[in-house]
């Protein structure tokens, strides 16, 4: 399923749009002009990749400094040690799209336990 996230030229290069799906999806836009999708949430504890510091084609985690690979998902920096899943990004008629992995989320105990219906 393609989700459409916003038009291209409102997501200046260097920045990220976070998509409110469950669980979440951010969109990056390099500096570069490249534009990848990752699920938003760090591998490690509960913290948005999406307000993580972009650099090249790596994203750092604000809280604890894990970097996440945009093009692969995989960990370039502890302390998370899963990756991020990746998704696919389309750009037609200048909108962003993304079609969400069906692969399962690598996601932290606490968010796992809440999206189960458990407690955080």
């Amino acid at each position: 399923m393609m989700i459409p996230v916003c038009r291209l030229v409102d997501l200046p290069r260097g920045e990220a749009f976070r998509l409110e799906t469950d669980p979440p999806v951010s969109v990056f836009h390099t500096d570069d002009g490249e534009l990848f999708a990752i699920d938003d949430t760090c591998t490690h504890q509960d913290a948005s990749l999406a307000d993580g510091w972009l650099e090249g084609c790596e994203v750092e985690c604000p809280l604890h400094a894990s970097k996440f690979d945009l093009r692969t998902g995989a960990v370039d920096a502890p302390p998370a040690r899963l990756p991020v899943r990746t998704h696919e990004v389309v750009v037609e008629d200048g909108v962003i799209h993304v079609r969400v992995s069906t692969d399962a989320p690598n996601l932290p105990p606490c968010v796992a336990a809440r999206l189960a219906g458990g407690l955080a």
